[in-house]
C-alpha cells in the first residue's frame, strides 16, 4: 500500500508544482510583455531571447551540478534541439554591457561625492566642485571613482537623468542617487538588472535552507483610501532613500582595499526597494499583477 502510496503521489506533486509555476511565469510575464508591446518588440525577438536564455542557463546549470557541459546534454535539458543549441551558444553575445558600464560607474561617482571627504563642503556634505582642477574637481571625482570615462561625457549622462546642475563653470549634486530620466537605454538597463536581481533572490530562497536564505520582504494594501496614496509614496520615497544611504555608507567604509596586494575574494551585494501602486473599484479589490 505505501508503494502504491508513493507512486501516486508523486506525480501529483509534480503536476501541482508545474501548475504553480506556470501560473508564476504568465503572472511574471505580463507586465515584462507590456512593456515589450510598448517598446515595439514583437513575439518573434522574445521568442529567440528566450531559447538564447535557456542554452545559456542550461550550459551553466550544468556546470554548478558538475556535469560537463555539452550540446547534447543542454539540448536534452531545455528540449532545444542540438543545431538551435549549437548555433546559440556559438552566436555572439549582444547585451548592454556599456550601458550598465556607464550606470555602474555613475552610481559609484555620486557615491564617492556623498561620502568622500575631499569633496565636501566646510558642513560635510557634497561640495559645488569646479568642473577643472587637480584635486577636489569634478573632473578628479570622475577620475577618481569612474576610471577613464571622460569628465565631459559623465557630465552629460548626469545633465541628462537631472542628477546634477552646471551653472558658471561649477558643478552641483542635485539628487543623492542616479536614475536615468532621460536615456531609455540605461532605464530598460536597470529593468535587466534589477529584476533579475529580485529572481534571483527569490529562486535562491526556493532552495536555501532557513538560515542561508537572503531577506526578502514587502508590505501591501488593498484597501488604501486613495486621497492618501500621495502622502504615502512621498513617506516610503523619503525613508527609502535615508536607509538606502545608511547601506551606502556601510558598504563604502567595507570596501576591499583596491592597493592591497591581498589575493582575497570581493563579494557584490544589492539591497533594492521598489513601489508599486493600482488604483481599483472598491467592489473588486484584488491582488495586484
Amino acid at each position: 500500500m505505501t508503494q502504491v502510496k508513493l507512486e501516486f503521489s508523486f506525480p501529483y506533486h509534480m503536476e501541482t508544482l508545474q501548475k504553480a509555476l506556470s501560473d508564476a511565469i504568465l503572472r511574471l510575464l505580463r507586465p515584462l510583455v507590456r512593456v515589450m508591446l510598448k517598446h515595439g518588440m514583437a513575439y518573434g525577438t522574445f521568442a529567440e531571447l528566450a531559447r538564447r536564455a535557456f542554452v545559456e542557463e542550461g550550459f551553466e546549470h550544468m556546470q554548478r551540478s558538475g556535469k560537463r557541459p555539452t550540446v547534447s546534454g543542454v539540448s536534452a535539458l531545455t528540449g532545444l534541439t542540438r543545431k538551435e543549441t549549437k548555433a546559440l551558444r556559438e552566436s555572439a553575445h549582444a547585451g548592454t554591457e556599456k550601458s550598465a558600464e556607464r550606470y555602474n560607474r555613475a552610481i559609484r561617482m555620486i557615491s564617492g561625492w556623498i561620502n568622500d571627504s575631499e569633496f565636501h563642503d566646510e558642513n560635510g556634505g557634497p561640495a559645488e566642485l569646479a568642473f577643472d582642477g587637480a584635486s577636489g574637481s569634478f573632473s578628479s571625482l570622475v577620475k577618481k571613482y569612474s576610471g577613464d570615462i571622460p569628465p565631459v561625457a559623465m557630465l552629460s549622462v548626469l545633465e541628462a537623468s537631472q542628477t546634477v546642475l552646471l551653472n558658471d563653470g561649477t558643478v552641483a549634486l542635485k539628487a543623492r542617487a542616479y536614475i536615468p530620466t532621460s536615456t531609455p537605454v540605461d532605464k530598460i538597463n536597470i529593468l535587466g538588472t534589477d529584476v533579475a536581481e529580485l529572481i534571483s533572490t527569490i529562486g535562491h530562497n526556493l532552495e536555501a535552507e532557513p538560515a542561508q536564505r537572503f531577506f526578502q520582504r514587502k508590505v501591501s494594501n488593498t484597501a488604501v483610501d486613495a486621497e492618501a496614496l500621495g502622502k504615502f509614496r512621498e513617506l516610503s520615497s523619503r525613508k527609502s532613500q535615508e536607509l538606502l544611504e545608511e547601506y551606502n555608507d556601510w558598504l563604502s567604509s567595507h570596501e576591499a582595499n583596491p592597493e592591497s596586494t591581498d589575493e582575497g575574494q570581493v563579494g557584490y551585494v544589492a539591497v533594492g526597494i521598489y513601489y508599486t501602486e493600482q488604483l481599483a473599484e472598491r467592489s473588486s479589490r484584488h491582488e495586484p499583477e
